[in-house]
């Protein structure tokens, strides 16, 4: 006989219970009925200020439950529940019968009974309905005629008040951050990691207040003035609440049911209410008197309801109710885990404090400096993947060496089996190795069986760590779209002629694509000639800079590189330079690539900076994208009385060959005249050296995080042989290489290294030299500057504002100061020199 489910709530929880039950009911014994209050789909509320950004509805969505076993309900409120009889009422006066019911209703925005707090133009921060409110607001409030800067005021500064204000940035407005709190996020970093976030979140124009609250808001001539409890008063056009939350456990304790000492139905390990037809999960359930507000928690908590109600004996454990988090907020990655504020008795904090390189890093460990307890990273929080399942297990080092710059590294091998490799739906390294040993040979199998990395994803390069670990080759697939990799995709694009992303992903891919796989694609299309990169549909593929032609600062503004090719430039190109500069106050500085750059540019002056530049005679520099940057060269024989050869006129001529070659990364090259280097040639993708008989040809050099010197390919040849080899070893890489991999990583991974290379391009072992030798031809014949293909185009140029509704209108977030004659970014907090906590 068929039971009937209620459950109350159709969030991210809610969700995951009815697809847990279902995946699970293979006896068909419930039927379930879904009430969720918003007339919406339930949609990742995590990255709810994507939607901001352009995200969709659409995107955010957690997919429909397409079951015939299961009734979803949008729109439909609970007004009550009738325990005795077991029954639910809606606001439309209908009655349903359950079973067993489950309290899934989240929970609500706190916010302060502040005066004035009901006034047009203030808002809370929850749900996709009001990021719509306050959206159309902040419009509104831009398209005033009247002078001025346009402002918010988030009113918390915790997850969602910085989340909240990086929206509010992202509309257009500048936010300014109330804390109530000494530190931001205090629930999740101690003080000296607070100390470091303020200062990175305030070097984004972003102002921050703590240790202080808003005492009132009153209406002022049109906008909104926040009184604040130091008498300090901030002018606004948008006040957003994000103060924290509160369970919604009204209809719980209407119905008689107890809750926690600060709200919350109250729940025991099984998630039962003391009405044992009653569960709760998520942020409305109290677990031994306490609330969770992470998904994981609740995630773990909806897995056992699914188990309970189809007999099993599931419990929740302490590992499940892990608070750890790994997040990145404004471009600031921030992570916490275990013990992070170091309660535990006799608990050491082992803290390295950066301010200069913007990195904090805490480990709690045990009084014997044995066992690892939690930690806080702020800055960089790349080893959170490896740190946070050593929680309550044997340090593997000492803890100053497993957080100093050049850390030792961690492998998935210093993990037990009880290790959570996944905090979002507590799944253990050992849960992995058993999929693995099932059949699981990939990562989207694990998911698929395990659901780790299905949430946040921080733990997906575990996952293939294990994977090798247990001896499974990983597969090469580009993302789970494309089940190829990137080198058989080029051969697809190229082979096929396919010109646009949804016909590749029509005829050779599934769904709709992603942030790894549209980049991807886009560079393909680029580098075949498929048309400029912001015609039509590619415009959405590209990376941030690619989208603007130009590389984006910290500040929001952009740099402007125009090509010099070989470092050489005419008197008049330089006065042009200094020109454009001077008339649109931009900082100017020399890079190591023998390029000016131009910082400082708002997105709306882009265009007619390059009108400027391109009516001189100046193209794109390419800074932005994946491709040639630059081709570095030396004075040559030209000048130097130790030159062998015209280094600049190669170095001139190669740059303008490969300019705007699209790659699977960017491409440094140097021509050096002589033995001595000055170029430092060796330190590059490509570099060149002249010999008294001609060119010595070194490849897979770079410099960045790991420098490695090129190695020598060919000795003495002549310019056209020269030439030739850079041809086939340029589109070679390009055809084959991965996304993001250097030239170096490349070679290192190429089965039998420099050796194969040198066989593929000079001798031509594979046969192909003939066809990279016409595609390389094929660039040179079709390349065409990207500035003056925005300039022609009118259409193209529409994309080059701050604000689509009002385009004309410049970014009031942006400001600069003076120093030594030059424009640079404001300053919003004095450099932080370090904490009073020391670490050993």
């Amino acid at each position: 006989m068929t039971r009937e489910l209620v459950v109350v709530g159709h969030g991210m929880v809610g969700h995951r219970l009815v697809s847990a039950l279902r995946d699970r009911d293979t006896e068909d014994t419930w039927h379930v009925t879904v009430l969720g209050e918003e007339d919406r789909p339930a949609y990742d509320r995590v990255a709810l200020s994507s939607y901001v950004d352009g995200s969709t509805e659409d995107e955010l969505s957690l997919g429909t439950h397409d079951d015939p076993r299961v009734d979803v309900r949008r729109g439909t409120s609970v007004v009550g529940i009738d325990r005795a009889d077991r029954l639910v009422r809606t606001a439309t006066g209908e009655t349903l019968r359950y079973d067993a019911l489950v309290l899934a209703t989240g929970s609500v925005p706190f916010v302060p009974p502040v005066p004035g707090r009901e006034l047009a133009g203030c808002f809370v921060y929850r749900t996709l309905d009001d990021l719509d409110s306050i959206t159309a607001a902040a419009r509104a409030a831009l398209a005033r005629p009247t002078p001025g800067r346009r402002s918010a005021v988030v009113v918390g500064g915790g997850l969602l008040g910085l989340e909240a204000a990086r929206a509010m940035r992202s509309l257009g407005l500048s936010p300014h951050v109330v804390e109530i709190a000494p530190r931001l996020m205090p629930v999740q970093v101690d003080e000296g990691g607070g100390a470091l976030l303020r200062a990175l979140v305030e070097r984004q124009d972003i102002a921050v207040r703590c240790g202080v609250s808003v005492a009132g808001i009153v209406a002022d001539r049109g906008r909104l003035v926040a009184q604040l409890s130091d008498g300090i008063e901030l002018d606004a056009d948008v006040v957003v609440f994000s103060a924290g939350i509160r369970a919604a456990d009204g209809l719980a304790r209407d119905a008689g049911l107890a809750v926690g000492e600060r709200g919350g139905v109250l729940v025991d390990d099984r998630c039962r209410t003391a009405d044992e037809h009653v569960w709760a999960v998520g942020e409305c359930a109290a677990l031994e008197g306490r609330t969770y507000g992470l998904v994981a928690p609740g995630y773990a908590m909806a897995q056992v309801v699914a188990d309970r109600l189809l007999g099993g004996d599931a419990r929740m454990t302490p590992a499940e109710l892990d608070m750890s988090t790994q997040l990145k907020l404004l471009g600031v990655d921030v992570a916490s885990f275990g013990d992070a504020h170091a309660t535990t008795e006799g608990a050491l904090p082992v803290v390295i404090n950066d301010p200069v390189a913007g990195t904090y890093a805490k480990l709690v460990v045990s009084d014997d400096a044995s066992t690892l307890l939690g930690g806080v990273l702020v800055g960089d929080a790349s080893r959170y993947a490896a740190l946070r399942p050593l929680v309550g297990s044997a340090l593997p080092a000492d803890p100053v060496a497993l957080i100093a710059p050049g850390a030792v590294e961690l492998g998935a091998e210093s993990l037990p089996d009880s290790a959570q490799v996944c905090s979002c739906n507590a799944v253990t390294k050992g849960a992995v190795k058993t999929a693995i040993g099932a059949g699981a040979c990939d990562v989207a199998a694990l998911k698929a069986c395990t659901r780790a990395g299905t949430s946040c994803g921080s733990c997906v390069p575990l996952l293939k760590t294990l994977l090798v670990q247990e001896g499974v080759e990983v597969s090469k697939a580009l993302c789970e779209h494309f089940a190829v990799s990137r080198a058989e995709l080029f051969e697809v694009v190229a082979g096929a002629g396919i010109t646009t992303f949804s016909e590749l992903i029509a005829r050779h891919g599934t769904g709709r694509g992603c942030d790894v796989c549209k980049p991807v694609v886009a560079s393909i299309l680029a580098s075949l000639g498929r048309g400029h990169i912001l015609a039509g549909e590619q415009a959405s593929l590209q990376d941030t800079n690619d989208r603007f032609l130009a590389n984006m600062q910290r500040d929001g503004t952009y740099s402007v590189v125009p090509r010099v090719p070989g470092g050489e430039i005419t008197p008049d190109g330089l006065i042009v330079i200094g020109e454009v500069a001077r008339d649109f106050g931009l900082y100017t500085k020399i890079t190591g690539g023998q390029r000016i750059d131009m910082f400082g540019a708002r997105v709306e002056q882009l265009p007619a900076i390059w009108r400027r530049l391109v009516d001189a005679g100046f193209e794109s520099g390419h800074a932005y994208g994946k491709a040639l940057r630059t081709v570095k060269s030396c004075v040559g024989s030209t000048w130097c009385r130790y030159g062998q050869q015209d280094s600049v006129g190669l170095a001139v001529e190669l740059e303008l060959r490969y300019r705007g070659l699209r790659s699977p990364h960017k491409i440094k090259s140097g021509v050096s005249g002589c033995a001595r280097e000055c170029a430092e040639a060796r330190s590059k993708d490509f570099g060149i050296i002249a010999t008294e008989t001609g060119w010595n040809l070194y490849v897979g050099g770079n410099g960045g995080f790991t420098p490695r010197h090129a190695d020598l390919l060919v000795s003495d040849v002549d310019t056209e042989t020269l030439v030739q080899l850079v041809d086939r070893f340029l589109m070679f890489y390009v055809r084959t290489a991965d996304r993001l991999q250097r030239t170096a990583s490349w070679i290192e991974a190429m089965d039998g290294g420099l050796d194969h290379l040198r066989a593929v391009i000079v001798d031509d072992a594979l046969g192909i030299c003939a066809d990279l030798d016409a595609a390389m031809a094929a660039h040179v014949a079709s390349y065409a500057d990207e500035w003056a293909g925005v300039l022609a185009d009118e259409d193209k140029l529409l994309r080059f504002v701050s604000f689509v509704n009002a385009p004309g209108t410049p970014d009031p977030t942006i400001s600069f100061v003076t120093e030594r004659g030059q424009p640079v970014p404001a300053p919003r907090t004095p450099v932080l020199i370090g904490i009073p906590e020391v670490g050993s």
